[in-house]
């Protein structure tokens, strides 16, 4: 099993910030991503049947919409899922090579494709689902908040970002340091009331989603009111909404 370092001193913890009331789902962020790092980083990432009735591939980022809420109150949310870069990443310690690794001086979980042996464990430790196992490749792909961006001076500054938030028209995604309090990541988490994505998993995301921001409407009388599905994002959904 693979341990996790200790931060190293002066240690960022690079991550995203994405407002969910910002959001329009266009998916242009999974689109530039999977562009960007089928020659970055993280390549190839692999396409079965893109234009078929079943495609399948490796999608380092995703957009799920879901409808939450009830009635008057209820409201479209899309919902961008990737990996979280956690501070507790389970993903990490269970892998048995330690291909699945979490990087001391910033934080970022990485994937070391040359020793990774696509036991997918690392996919059925995670409780995001972040992690894609690339069946042609046979091994584990993930984000990696494209480390080979964010690093390179021969980008200009203003592009030294992930993909997914240089691509963002909406400017729904924000990418710094969350181990800086002062940074405008930081400054946006508290004074929106950014939120880890299903805490009691225990993992410490270092991602935050900013909630939807209330609408006054009209309250649903009692008994129209149905339980949230059984899917666990969809209910931290309408408990955030629910605020």
């Amino acid at each position: 099993m693979t341990s996790i370092p200790a931060p190293a001193p002066g240690a960022k913890k690079l991550g995203l910030v994405i407002d969910l009331d910002t959001c329009v789902g266009c998916h242009a962020c999974a689109v530039n991503c999977k562009e960007w790092n089928t020659s970055g980083h993280a390549a190839p990432l692999t396409d079965f049947n893109a234009y078929q009735d079943h495609p399948e591939g490796v999608w380092l980022n995703r957009v799920h919409t879901y409808e939450a809420g009830i009635g008057p109150d209820s409201r479209t949310v899309h919902f961008p899922r990737s990996c979280l870069h956690c501070e507790d990443p389970p993903c990490v310690t269970v892998c048995p090579t330690g291909a699945s690794y979490k990087r001391a001086e910033d934080g970022i979980v990485l994937v070391n494709a040359d020793i990774c042996i696509g036991c997918k464990l690392c996919s059925w430790a995670c409780p995001y689902g972040a992690r894609e196992f690339d069946e042609d490749q046979g091994v584990m792909r993930k984000c990696t908040l494209c480390i080979d961006r964010i690093y390179n001076t021969n980008l200009p500054e203003q592009e030294r970002q992930p993909a997914c938030v240089n691509s963002c028209p909406a400017r729904a995604r924000h990418f710094g340091d969350l181990g800086d309090p002062d940074s405008a990541v930081s400054r946006l988490v508290a004074e929106r009331g950014g939120f880890d994505l299903m805490p009691e998993q225990g993992t410490k995301p270092v991602n935050k989603y900013l909630p939807p921001r209330r609408r006054p409407t009209p309250t649903v009388p009692a008994e129209t009111a149905h339980p949230a599905g059984g899917n666990s994002v969809l209910r931290w959904i309408d408990r955030v909404l629910s605020r």
